[in-house]
């Protein structure tokens, strides 16, 4: 198995790091500033890999060293359209009101560089989310606090958009922002057991 010096985060996510942080890695935070709007693709699933890879392949030349570097960008897929984060409130109480009684899917695409062997694996993770229906009331409130703002698909799981959906089919930390099972294979690809990257007991 290979050796590390540190594991880095490409990506602004609190939401990642708090998954990672509860699973035991501690990893240093590098923000890509890859201009997301700059990077098309044929299908959704394309799309959040270009970024996730985008992302870290900016960060990964950026340093010296052995390092891991987890990029990941997650888009929603509804009617075969990938949906980010809104650009404004209007955008996104036209999203809920699309989204609920629906379901979409929730794709996050990872890519994981070792700097030290120059190798680099990604694939992406689908998890299907099956959305309420909240009332023309409760979409106003929920815009109004900011959080569909902030987060692909206009939604979060474990914020005030938990009321909002129903159920998923799949794998939750993919909903959040990032697959714990899926990061596994793509360390155990580039040599790594998630074991031995530990840094103190999962909580």
């Amino acid at each position: 198995m290979g050796s590390v010096t540190e594991i880095v985060l490409a990506s602004a996510s609190p939401a990642r790091l708090g998954v990672l942080r509860d699973a035991g890695l501690d990893p240093k935070v590098i923000v890509s500033g890859v201009d997301e709007d700059a990077i098309t693709a044929a299908t959704p699933a394309a799309l959040c890999l270009a970024l996730a890879q985008a992302k870290a392949e900016v960060v990964a030349a950026s340093l010296s060293g052995d390092n891991l570097v987890i990029g990941c960008d997650s888009v929603l897929e509804l009617d075969g359209v990938a949906y980010g984060k809104p650009d404004s409130a209007e955008e996104a109480t036209a999203r809920w009101v699309a989204m609920r009684g629906r379901s979409g899917h929730l794709l996050t695409g990872h890519c994981v560089i070792d700097t030290a062997g120059g190798r680099s694996v990604s694939a992406v993770c689908s998890t299907e989310v099956r959305f309420g229906t909240p009332s023309d009331a409760e979409i106003a409130a929920y815009v109004a606090s900011g959080e569909p703002m902030k987060v692909a698909g206009a939604f979060t799981l474990d914020g005030f958009g938990g009321w909002f959906v129903e159920g998923i089919s799949g794998d939750h930390g993919n909903v959040l922002g990032i697959s714990l099972p899926l990061l596994r294979r793509l360390f155990a690809e580039l040599g790594f057991s998630v074991t031995s990257l530990w840094q103190r007991p999962a909580s």
